[in-house]
């Protein structure tokens, strides 16, 4: 098993954290990892993605040219990484801000109105778990276990009490995303 995977959107949207919790959580399970931020010198409104690869075996390298999965969160990430999904690959996007929707037809597309659940959880903070658990219902690459250890390993102490919410929004994406 290996998986290429790109999460992009604005910053202060949670894609750094979304990504290193995906890495973590493939640590717990003794995958290889590689977990490779980028962002502008904006961060907070200014564009962020981050490259995780979680693999059985030894990575050669972080940097990747194509995405067996992306997970866009904003108009510009879609126009940037649409193209980058390999032939076969999956696109999980949040409609919130997309204003024209990803038109390829050689690639699964999955929408989540995961904007719209953080109004009906009344907390924006929970976004990001919300995609997340969207993206391990279609690719289950690590297990909620796994995640919930990864949240203990990189949440401060002092928010350790928002672990049951954030599992709470992980199984709300799990329900919310459709093809």
């Amino acid at each position: 098993m290996k998986e290429e995977i790109v999460i992009a959107g604005f910053g202060g949207q949670g894609v750094l954290s979304m990504g290193k919790i995906l890495a973590y959580s493939g640590l717990m399970e003794d995958k290889e990892v590689t977990w490779m931020p980028s962002y502008g010198p904006e961060q907070r409104g200014g564009t962020a993605n981050v490259t995780v690869i979680l693999s059985d075996s030894r990575i050669s390298s972080p940097v990747l040219n194509t995405y067996d999965t992306a997970v866009v969160l904003n108009q510009q990430s879609l126009d940037k990484f649409e193209s980058k999904v390999k032939p076969g690959g999956v696109l999980i996007y949040d409609s919130y801000g997309i204003h024209m929707p990803p038109a390829r037809t050689d690639i699964r597309i999955y929408q989540i109105e995961a904007m719209e659940a953080t109004f009906e959880l009344k907390n924006a903070k929970a976004f990001n778990m919300i995609v997340l658990g969207a993206l391990l219902k279609v690719k289950p690459m690590v297990s909620i276990e796994s995640v919930i250890k990864a949240l203990k390993k990189t949440l401060p102490e002092r928010h350790h009490h928002l672990i049951p919410m954030n599992e709470e929004a992980l199984k709300m994406g799990m329900s919310l995303i459709k093809e």
